[in-house]
């Protein structure tokens, strides 16, 4: 860039700058010094020397007598005014340059182990003193998680899809379904589900009538689901030995979902049902089998009476096949619903309905076997 960009005197050796034709220097000449008046000095005063700057605009400019950007436009400016071209702000780490390795991600449960261990354990706690010390009182508890389930149904049925099954005729036969099978055996539980049934039905009949055959279809449903299972419970109850068969359903149940969880958490890499619960591997369901059948094993020998550790093989393999297919068909519920879990009630697990998706199409299998093993 030249200095005379900047309207400094030239130097010796500018030849052609000062040529005239009125006896002034000669063109080609190097004038021996300045040919301009005094007045006009101040038009002329040398401008401090700045250093030269690549030009942002290349090589070349449009107007090549304007000065040009590689240098200030006026006095007071400085480099620190110009603005820096965006790649010079951020610039690049060099190709070479050793990156950091990234964090190996460790595997989640996906859920806060702490809570979910401490409200089971009084939860187990609470089942465990109510078995053995009164049955009625076990009898009460069975009946409020029915309620409570069919309201975290019967709830996410109306959020989700619109569908308005009664929760009235539901919770009060729902109930009174699950004491009948405690006191009259299955015949009182299939009269008490008949009765339910026809509740929901009439009570419906007191709204309009769009959407009739989808909510009364919706309440059957949740009858038979929730309370009509929950009455084998009951019902195993009734025996002489009935806290003992208590006790080993609800331990093969939790046991079988412990080992699917434990193994397929380990080892699982092959899916067992992705569009259903893409959670659930086929090394899961062998680890429940296991874990399933020795526990079984042990339960029949050592807490039923005339129980054979034969019989609790085989009620193991049943009931980790039982498990689960109530844990998948209740995914398959929530994934039509859309939602993760049924409930907010129990940290760490979901809803009470979380809890029992594997206790209640448990519940007749294990009654039924136990029922064939060892009567009634």
């Amino acid at each position: 860039m030249s200095d005379s960009s900047w309207g400094a005197p030239p130097y010796a050796g500018q030849a052609g700058y000062w040529g005239s034709t009125d006896g002034g220097p000669v063109q080609g000449a190097a004038p021996a010094g300045p040919t301009y008046d005094a007045p006009e000095a101040h038009q002329t005063r040398p401008m401090p020397i700045v250093p030269e700057v690549p030009e942002f605009g290349g090589d070349q400019d449009d107007d090549r007598g304007a000065a040009r950007l590689g240098g200030p436009l006026f006095r007071d400016e400085t480099f620190q005014d110009r603005p820096v071209p965006a790649e010079t702000q951020n610039p690049e780490p060099m190709p070479d340059a050793p990156q950091p390795a990234p964090a190996p991600q460790k595997k989640s449960a996906g859920r806060d182990l702490s809570a979910a261990i401490g409200v089971g354990i009084g939860l187990g706690v609470v089942i465990v003193a109510s078995l053995f010390v009164v049955k009625a009182v076990f009898v009460g508890v069975v009946a409020i998680a029915v309620v409570v389930g069919l309201w975290e149904l019967t709830s996410r049925l109306q959020e989700r899809k619109g569908i308005k099954a009664p929760l009235v005729p539901l919770a009060v036969g729902g109930a009174a379904m699950v004491v009948a099978g405690y006191a009259r055996g299955a015949e009182g539980a299939w009269v008490a589900m008949a009765l339910t049934a026809l509740a929901v039905l009439v009570w419906r009949m007191t709204e309009p009538p769009e959407g009739y055959l989808k909510d009364v279809t919706a309440g059957v449903f949740a009858a038979f689901y929730v309370p009509f299972l929950a009455t084998f419970v009951a019902m195993m109850l009734t025996a002489d030995d009935g806290p003992w068969r208590v006790l080993t359903f609800l331990l093969l149940t939790v046991v079988s979902d412990t080992g699917a969880y434990a193994v397929g958490w380990r080892f699982g890499k092959h899916k067992l049902a992705p569009r259903i619960s893409p959670g659930k591997t086929r090394e899961g369901l062998l680890g429940a089998v296991a874990f399933a059948m020795v526990a079984g094993a042990l339960c029949m020998q050592f807490l039923i009476d005339d129980g054979a550790w034969w019989q609790g093989l085989l009620l193991g393999l049943a009931v980790a096949a039982s498990a689960t297919l109530g844990d998948l068909g209740e995914s398959m519920i929530k994934r039509d619903l859309g939602i993760k879990d049924m409930g907010t009630l129990l940290p760490g697990h979901g809803g009470i309905m979380d809890r029992l998706d594997s206790l209640l199409p448990t519940a007749p299998v294990v009654w039924l076997l136990m029922v064939l093993f060892v009567g009634s």
